[in-house]
């Protein structure tokens, strides 16, 4: 292992000690050049503990990244083991500190620093989504905690935000297009579901955030989420509305007829403006031009947990939508055993079938991944996911047979839906024919 006391070594000279002694750090050096050693005519070669302080990593950090083969030194001394770093190393290892300071995985250093620009690009990209959602699901746990505190900030305290005393909050406005609102209302609203216990899953979520407003429901054996982006910046802080589906249907239907539709959103309460037209289409006589959002007060679930706590996809599947509804099913009359249907993922199809391998019907599939267990639907739940789907294809993303599936519009990326397995009886599946 190399020693600490080399800190004080700034280049590998004539003497190979540090201090006063050997050659000078300026010797040798050509104008404007790169420094030169006197006795081999090769570039200065810094020590670690010199290198270190030139990029801003400690000595440790450098020896851990010359293990891992991210940063390996210029040279190592063959008799004492101390390693040395050429001046034009300063680049990457700038680079791979900063990368490394924005929380970039190891892994994912290399591509960038090695990879292509193409593959460069796609991990930055992702990771760049992946801090602003964990940024996202932060702030709400910490504004959730906070409103359970006593304090300025919490609901009902004389000076809070929404008490209605006090400075007032400023109000939130975003514009969507009206067919967009409407077309999202329709996906999301058929996964939320009447529940005396859980009343809150009988509304929507709607939450509107600087460059996005997201509607969300669930059942809690379904999951559906719509991200919308807006046609002008948001003005206003984000907002959390909880609005009922029933409701928020109506609304989506009203949304339809309007070119674009503005939510304003404060403490008092929320209202949709149809933006379409002349000024004063918002204050029609017939009441046409706006319409309440009626809010409700609870705590919808942690959805975001939800979607960061889920299993690598280790299976992917691109089938025809319809023709796999088709072959799914309703199940509508049958007891919950009778109805369930299995999945199961061949090379290049998906065979549909009840559990024990009868009713199969096989249908054409581009498959991503390694074998698959058959995986429990029942299709009261799948059905309902698969026709708020848009596009002629439908992808299927898989962790496990007890794992939810992710479904993903093909065409459109910004509706996810989550639909749990059902289990499945200990059949086997029923054996490939030869040849």
């Amino acid at each position: 292992m190399e020693s600490t006391t080399d800190s004080t070594s700034g280049t590998s000279g004539t003497s190979g000690t540090s201090g006063g002694s050997g050659t000078s750090s300026t010797s040798g050096r050509p104008s404007g050049g790169v420094p030169v050693d006197l006795v081999f005519g090769a570039p200065e070669l810094l020590s670690i503990s010199a290198f270190a302080r030139r990029v801003g990593l400690a000595p440790s950090a450098l020896r851990f990244y010359d293990d891992c083969q991210v940063l390996p030194p210029a040279r190592v001394d063959a008799t004492t083991g101390y390693r040395f770093y050429s001046a034009d190393q300063q680049i990457r290892a700038n680079m791979l500190r900063s990368l490394r300071e924005a929380g970039l995985p190891l892994a994912d250093v290399t591509v960038v620093l090695d990879g292509g620009v193409s593959e460069a690009r796609a991990v930055l990209e992702r990771h760049r989504t992946t801090v602003r959602n964990r940024s996202r699901a932060a702030d709400a746990t910490i504004a959730a905690v906070l409103r359970s505190m006593p304090g300025p900030d919490s609901p009902g305290t004389p000076g809070a935000p929404d008490s209605g005393e006090g400075p007032a909050a400023p109000a939130t406005l975003v514009r969507l297009g009206g067919a967009e609102l409407a077309a999202a209302v329709r996906q999301v609203v058929p996964a939320a579901h009447r529940d005396a216990e859980f009343p809150v899953l009988g509304c929507v979520l709607v939450e509107i955030e600087e460059d996005e407003v997201r509607l969300v429901a669930t059942d809690r054996y379904r999951l559906s989420v719509r991200g919308l982006k807006p046609v002008m910046t948001v003005e206003g802080p984000p907002r959390r509305l909880l609005v009922d589906a029933e409701r928020l249907a109506g609304i989506g239907t009203w949304a339809a007829r309007c070119a674009a539709v503005t939510i304003e959103a404060g403490p008092g309460g929320a209202t949709a403006h149809d933006t379409d037209g002349p000024e004063e289409t918002a204050d029609r006589a017939d009441g046409e031009g706006s319409r309440e959002i009626p809010l409700t007060e609870g705590e919808f679930p942690a959805y975001r947990e939800m979607l960061t706590a889920l299993s690598p996809r280790r299976h992917r599947v691109i089938v025809d939508r319809r023709a796999l509804i088709t072959a799914v099913g309703t199940g509508d009359g049958e007891s919950a055993d009778a109805r369930a249907v299995a999945l199961r993922l061949g090379k290049d199809e998906v065979t549909v079938s009840r559990p024990d391998g009868t009713e199969a019907t096989t249908l054409p599939a581009v498959r991503m991944g390694d074998d698959s267990p058959p995986i429990g639907f029942d299709p009261a739940v799948l059905v309902p996911a698969l026709e708020a789907s848009v596009g002629p294809d439908v992808l299927l993303e898989i962790s496990s047979a007890t794992d939810p599936i992710v479904v993903r519009s093909a065409d459109q990326a910004a509706f996810t839906t989550l639909v749990m397995p059902v289990a499945l009886p200990d059949t086997p599946a029923p054996p490939a024919e030869e040849g």
